[in-house]
């Protein structure tokens, strides 16, 4: 099982992420270690290297067919699930990792950064126009539309399926709509799409 990410999806989170993120006509993808997934609403621990530790909220779809250079036309046919993911970020390493020139995956993919909520069907659904958001007690911390992705799903899953097979299970967190927020001890995060709760964590 493959964990792929978007890191420049929305242009409101690379305004204040890296500018240079919109100055790129492609997707920027990388990914995380399979021992990253966290679900079945498992608490989030704040390892020690990750001060500070911020989260963001992302939409993720679920993979359900094996595929290779998939036509954006045909990509629909590769997803079955649509969910809520909070993506965690140990921000100090971020940033050193970027004024150095260095890969992040460090800051982004340790155990536990990417958790996901409850899959609900792809189907009858239009991806275009999703609403999600991110609340830390009662308050919203965080709202995105997918209508302001810059390369709408089927696009995203075109586009990585050039350089990896995608199989059965495969996660695409499909990039952060805003700036992240600080991820703190005795926090409880909920995600929500299209208004349903499908995503608790209680921050360690």
């Amino acid at each position: 099982m493959k964990i792929i990410a978007i890191a420049n999806t929305y242009p409101a989170y690379n305004k204040t992420a890296c500018p240079a993120f919109d100055r790129t006509g492609e997707p920027i993808v990388f990914s995380h270690a399979d021992s990253a997934l966290l679900k079945d609403g498992k608490p989030f621990f704040i390892p020690e290297f990750a001060e500070p530790c911020t989260c963001q909220v992302e939409l993720v779809v679920r993979i359900s067919r094996l595929g290779k250079s998939i036509p954006e036309r045909f990509a629909s046919r590769y997803y079955d699930g649509v969910t809520v993911g909070i993506a965690f970020t140990a921000q100090g390493l971020l940033g050193r990792f970027r004024r150095e020139g260095l890969p992040w995956d460090l800051a982004t993919g340790f155990d536990g950064a990417a958790a996901v909520g409850n899959f609900v069907p792809a189907e009858g659904r239009d991806l275009r126009d999703l609403h999600f958001c991110l609340h830390a007690g009662d308050a919203e911390v965080q709202r995105g539309w997918s209508g302001d992705m810059r390369w709408n799903v089927d696009r995203l899953i075109a586009h990585v399926s050039r350089f990896y097979t995608i199989r059965q299970g495969d996660l695409l967190f499909t990039g952060a709509p805003v700036a992240a927020s600080p991820a703190l001890i005795g926090d409880r995060l909920e995600a929500y799409l299209d208004g349903e709760k499908l995503l608790t964590i209680k921050v360690k």
